[in-house]
């Protein structure tokens, strides 16, 4: 999305990345854009293959990266001799066998279906079932899919795929869609002469292909762009909504300016030197009216539901907190000594040091300089006008301010004085904007005193005995304490007691009251740009702002525009467009020329996944209510904050009006969580995708791949210099010459492979560091699963595994059975719980590569010698863990596990044809087979433990003398029983009682 897994590059090498994509893709169609694109790969050979065939050649080879159009016949390799596996042919086929299956789907439905189409009787036989919504970030359509999509998309597609099996079906819910608007496709329209509507088209015709390239399977027939005008419309429709509710208003705000470009900036496309990163200019602070969303109406609801989010990551619900800010403290009002001018009222969280104010700082935009005597104007200006230079941010800032001339009195010690500067570092939409100037007890206040060469006043000590200390002290004091003897009827009281006390008296008095006041401000979402969803009011001389009446929805964004980079909104310079009537009262009227912040269209686009062909409403109250919440929220925690909190206003203002949701009181009886309008029940955060950096030692400057000599992997060389480089990992950039291009990982290891590297080198929620030679190991894993097919096909299926139950008796299992059997068992488990909760990919495949090896070590029945017992198993149990492994492999290597799955053949004699794989049920895990088989029994000696004797359960017998001896025997056969148990001669020492505690768990000896 704009807001989620944008891939943010500089515009140049952007563009050349881009480019040589199209290059790649250059055989895009109208078809392909418009959503029906095929996947094409070419092989190394065209000779008919037929279906059943597995495919398998001697060497692995990629002939190319580019596809060429599929058909329903299937390739083979050069080769048919048995050897590592032709991914990409397996690949090939099975996106086919897909693409094939799917197309009939539709075509049946359609057939089916009373007007023809397949997108309402599809949504409707998903909401008979219960859903299960998995939702990874849409990503902005750069045209660039790196490997930070691979990961998510890896995740994505494994998790659906998983559920399919486990008997979610037809009702998992797994879209895909693009987050088309944004600033990105106007920088290319500018650059190249190309409009933004096609720049964008023609990326998402690419990442499609790259895409079905991972061999992910989203429901594309939902698919969406929030740059199409079937999607604006209904953006548009939630900002009326929201406006007719008051939640939506105007008013002016501070911008960064571009005076050259005549264009808005946002703080990112200001450099450190505070200059447009486009024009060069130096960047002006200018005040526009803006179009904001009146989220903190929302803030306390936004704040107390995060401990509703049980399944959210703590450090994002924490991030979330801090951003709305809530604190609760005092509001004084503090008079003017200027005829006419009113109280400056200012928030405080401590009212405990009122007694410690020194001065008020105001921001540069506070009504009250409109007092500011004659003789402090020209000053003020000057510092006004220099303020403009810079960015919107006031938090790094170092405090500086000028006096304006102004005094207030302080409320509780008579005759003072209190002097009223003009600060950097206080903003006019946050709080009042105006706080109180405590130098002894706030760092800011402080260090901006310092600036004026004042003295510091300290009337809180962390210490009640200490106030000379305190006075002697270096810095503020930020820490709560007793107030101390300057503070009149509150000395000596608790900071908690005091600003109790004091808020209670300032009430009584009438200048000050208790007050919540927030962090969070509200959202603004105005932007002086073209490419977005035009805001859909109407500026009229009589009526003021008139909302678009929703029947003349969409408020089309216009495609003749001509794109200089400068004069502002191209927008502005259509006459024909801005002009236009008021709906109110039909006089000449002009539309807003600015657009929706692209944080907009992305914090709604899951409702509109669960109903996406509809003409008549954003959403159906019905779909909406029964698909959402999200059940799975992937995406990276760079998102954590805006993206996530702007998503859960909307979702919670759309329930709370009614758009969906049974109200409190139903969801709490029913137990829908997480209610409240929440959004996304649980929350997947993962890591960034590290790649292996290398930098010259002494000028730290980053080198290319080709300056440095990886002949030897594990001891890189400089060239230049014949030294060891500095290395490191960190995030992937064009700019540290560490990128990994997915397509070349696809051609050269295949896309099974590439994500089951990605899935199994780090837990989703840690970074990754990528180390393509380990990738080599998932190639060798895979190969040995095909191995184990290869055994297994030679055996016939115990039965049809959709219909009957594989249920073994242990009792007749030699060992080695019985350890396969609760092997399997284990990874049922442990793999079950990872789809369904911990998304621990990395254990789970580390849990499939055991059970894999442990099936390689047993001799195939077929070939076992005839009198030959050890390490050989029934064809039934082998048969049954190799399938039950290849359903558990597939969700997270799709194509491979389909390819295994048509090689073991038949599931029944009935059975002509082998169904897909993702049609079969997911493996059932048998509690009692996972059950320790062995015991480790603890010696004691006298009381004391001195060793532990290990056994199987099967070996202990059920009769009591009999486990006697039998523990016996094994105690006395230990090692270190010739120190406790026997004499000096090796004999068994006398035993005056032994005692077998929990089944054989403990075996006490009294000697």
């Amino acid at each position: 999305m704009s807001s989620c897994l944008r891939l943010y590059t500089p515009g140049g090498l952007l563009a050349k990345q881009i480019l040589l994509k199209h290059q790649r893709h250059s055989s895009i169609t109208p078809a392909q854009i418009y959503g029906r694109s095929t996947f094409n790969h070419s092989l190394s050979s065209s000779v008919p293959f037929r279906a059943g065939t597995p495919l398998v050649q001697r060497s692995f080879s990629h002939s190319s990266k580019s596809f060429t159009s599929a058909s329903t016949e299937h390739l083979k390799p050069s080769s048919t001799k048995s050897g590592s596996l032709d991914y990409a042919a397996i690949e090939k086929k099975w996106l086919n066998r897909w693409k094939e299956a799917k197309e009939a789907a539709a075509a049946n439905i359609a057939a089916n279906s009373p007007t023809g189409t397949t997108s309402d009787s599809t949504a409707a036989s998903k909401n008979d079932r219960e859903k299960f919504y998995i939702l990874s970030m849409f990503p902005y359509p750069s045209g660039v899919l790196h490997m930070g999509h691979v990961r998510v998309y890896a995740i994505c597609d494994s998790l659906a795929r998983a559920r399919r099996l486990m008997g979610y079906d037809a009702s998992v819910i797994n879209p895909m869609g693009w987050d088309a608007f944004g600033l990105p496709a106007e920088n290319a329209a500018i650059e190249r002469s190309i409009h933004p509507n096609e720049w964008t088209i023609r990326n998402i015709a690419i990442m499609k292909t790259q895409m079905e390239k991972i061999l992910a399977d989203f429901d594309w027939d939902r698919e969406l762009r929030t740059c199409s005008p079937e999607y604006y419309h209904w953006t548009q429709y939630l900002f009326l909504k929201l406006h007719e509710a008051g939640l939506a208003y105007q008013k002016e705000a501070v911008v960064n300016w571009d005076p050259i470009d005549e264009t808005v900036l946002a703080n990112e496309q200001v450099d450190s030197e505070g200059k447009s990163w486009r024009s060069g200019a130096l960047v002006e602070k200018r005040r526009l009216r803006q179009w904001f969303f009146k989220i903190t109406e929302y803030a306390e609801d936004l704040l107390q539901d995060l401990d509703r989010l049980e399944h959210w990551p703590d450090r994002v619900k924490q991030m979330q907190r801090n951003w709305i800010g809530k604190s609760t403290g005092a509001e004084f009002d503090f008079g003017v000594h200027t005829p006419g001018a009113p109280p400056i009222q200012v928030f405080t969280s401590r009212p405990d040091t009122l007694y410690g104010v020194q001065f008020l700082a105001v921001s540069t935009e506070h009504p009250i300089l409109n007092h500011v005597p004659t003789t402090h104007q020209s000053q003020l200006e000057a510092f006004k006008e220099a303020q403009k230079k810079g960015t919107t941010s006031n938090t790094d800032q170092t405090p500086e301010g000028v006096h304006t001339g102004l005094f207030v009195d302080h409320p509780l010690i008579p005759d003072t004085k209190i002097p009223v500067y003009a600060v950097n570092y206080v903003v006019s939409d946050y709080g009042t904007g105006a706080v109180m100037g405590v130098p002894g007890h706030d760092e800011r206040d402080y260090a901006f005193a310092k600036f004026l060469g004042m003295d510091i006043k300290y009337v809180v000590t962390p210490d009640s005995g200490n106030e000379d200390e305190a006075k002697k002290s270096a810095g503020a004091l930020t820490a709560r304490g007793v107030l101390m003897g300057n503070c009149g009827e509150f000395s000596n009281m608790t900071s908690d007691d005091a600003a109790k006390a004091i808020v209670d008296k300032a009430s009584a008095l009438g200048f000050g009251r208790e007050k919540t006041s927030y962090r969070i401000r509200d959202w603004l979402l105005s932007r002086q740009r073209y490419w977005g969803a035009p805001i859909p009011m109407i500026h009229c001389g009589g009526c003021g702002p008139v909302p678009v009446p929703e029947k003349d929805l969409p408020v089309i964004l216009p495609t003749d525009v001509s794109f200089t980079g400068r004069g502002g909104s191209p927008l502005k310079q259509i006459k024909e467009w801005v002009e236009c009537s008021c709906p109110r009262c039909g006089g000449a009227a002009q539309r807003d020329t600015d657009t929706m912040d692209t944080f907009v269209d992305s914090s709604w686009y899951f409702f509109r996944y669960l109903d996406p062909h509809n003409k008549s409403m954003a959403f159906s109250y019905d779909k909406a209510t029964t698909g959402m919440p999200v059940d799975i929220y992937i995406g990276g925690v760079e998102h954590a904050i805006l993206h996530l909190l702007y998503s859960r206003f909307l979702s919670k203002f759309a329930w709370k009006s009614g758009l969906y949701g049974k109200g409190a009181e139903i969801e709490d009886k029913e137990g829908k969580a997480p209610g409240r309008g929440e959004p996304f029940k649980v929350l997947l955060t993962q890591g960034m995708v590290q790649g292996r950096t290398f930098k010259d030692p002494v000028t730290g400057a980053f080198l290319r791949p080709s300056e440095v000599d990886l002949s030897d992997p594990q001891n890189p060389i400089q060239k230049s210099t014949g030294e060891r480089p500095a290395e490191s990992y960190e995030k992937m950039s064009k700019s540290k010459f560490n990128g990994v291009d997915p397509e070349d990982m696809i051609a050269i290891h295949g896309a099974d492979a590439t994500r089951l590297h990605v899935l199994y080198k780090a837990p989703p929620s840690e970074e990754l560091e990528w180390d393509e030679l380990s990738i080599v190991g998932m190639q060798r894993f895979l190969a040995k699963v095909w191995r184990v097919v290869e055994h297994a096909a030679s055996f016939e299926s115990q039965g049809d595994s959709s219909q009957s139950e594989f249920k073994p008796s242990t009792g007749v299992m030699n060992k080695d059975e019985r350890e396969l059997w609760r092997q399997l068992n284990i990874t049922v488990k442990e793999l079950t719980t990872s789809f369904q909760s911990t998304y621990a990919f990395n254990t789970s495949i580390a849990f499939l590569i055991k059970l894999t090896n442990q099936l390689s070590t047993f001799v195939p029945p077929a070939a076992a010698a005839p009198n030959q017992s050890n390490n050989v198993i029934s064809r039934g149990l082998y048969r049954h863990t190799t399938e039950e492994l290849v359903k558990m492999l597939s969700p997270l290597a799709p194509a491979f596990g389909e390819e295994c799955w048509e090689a073991l053949g038949p599931t029944s004699k009935s059975k002509k044809t082998v169904p897909s794989v993702f049609s079969q049920s997911w493996p059932k895990c048998y509690e009692e087979a996972i059950k320790d088989e062995k015991v480790v029994c603890g010696v004691q000696v006298n009381g004391k433990s001195r060793f532990s004797i290990e056994f199987d359960v099967s070996e202990l017998p059920q009769d009591k003398v009999a486990q006697e001896q039998f523990l016996r025997g094994l105690a006395y056969q230990h090692e270190r029983s010739d120190k406790w148990l026997k004499d000096a001669q090796g004999q068994p020492k006398p035993v005056k009682k032994m005692i077998v505690v929990k089944g054989g768990k403990v075996v006490s000896f009294v000697l």
